[in-house]
């Protein structure tokens, strides 16, 4: 029977934290990305014209649908074919963090969307009513009271959403990125399988730590907009 030796899991520790920075590019990325492209997706679903509105729903079904691996698979294999065929551009020199940050963009601006809408719909419409008829502007109304009020309404979801994108970013590594996950593979080939379970082990503590500091952060954010929300309804 193999032993687990703990000592090799704090071994691997600072070796796995190299690789940390390139998750948290990968991750950083998406949301920034993925949040823009999220927002014009909702805001697809409320447009007057139904062609747009159906073009919004539909990505968002189909994206939502989509497995992970599955979606960075094809952008991995599919994007360079037809961005080739499409517009004669050659991406085969892109690195693999370019195909991973497309892949789990794609797929976390269908499920943000989601909870922006929801978001959106949960403050009273009677707010932008009486809001317009005090004289703000649509813009001024949506700035002003609907967009505080449904940014904190959205963040439990914003919330959960990140960390489902940090675990889905875990699979990166099934095209060749090195990141995390990626790290701890390369060790275990490096070490022709030895102690496997426990260079996991070191990479399951890192993604426990960095779940752990997403959730603490948005949860002490959403504390402090509880003031600004009681204020506005006041």
């Amino acid at each position: 029977m193999v032993r687990y030796d703990w000592s090799k899991v704090w071994q691997t520790l600072p070796q796995l934290i190299e690789y940390v920075p390139k998750t948290l590019l990968v991750i950083g990325l998406t949301v920034l990305l993925g949040t823009i492209l999220g927002f014009l997706v909702s805001w697809g679903t409320f447009a007057p014209e139904r062609t747009i509105r159906r073009l919004a729903e539909s990505y968002i079904f189909i994206l939502r649908c989509t497995p992970p691996i599955v979606l960075l698979f094809l952008v991995f294999y599919g994007l360079p074919k037809l961005l080739f065929w499409w517009l004669g551009i050659q991406s085969d020199e892109w690195s693999r963090t370019a195909f991973a940050v497309i892949a789990l963009t794609l797929l976390f601006a269908a499920m943000i969307s989601k909870v922006f809408i929801s978001a959106y719909s949960a403050v009273p419409k009677g707010q932008t009513e009486a809001s317009l008829s005090v004289g703000l502007t649509q813009s001024q109304t949506f700035r002003r009271i609907i967009l505080p009020q449904a940014f904190r309404i959205a963040l439990p979801n914003f919330s959960t959403a990140l960390l489902n994108l940090m675990k889905d970013a875990a699979l990166a590594y099934t095209i060749g990125l090195i990141d995390v996950l990626g790290g701890a593979n390369l060790l275990i080939s490096r070490n022709f399988g030895n102690h496997s379970l426990e260079v996991y082990s070191a990479a399951a503590i890192i993604y426990w730590v960095m779940a752990l500091i997403i959730a603490l952060g948005t949860q002490g954010l959403e504390i402090l907009l509880i003031p600004q929300r009681k204020g506005a309804l006041k």
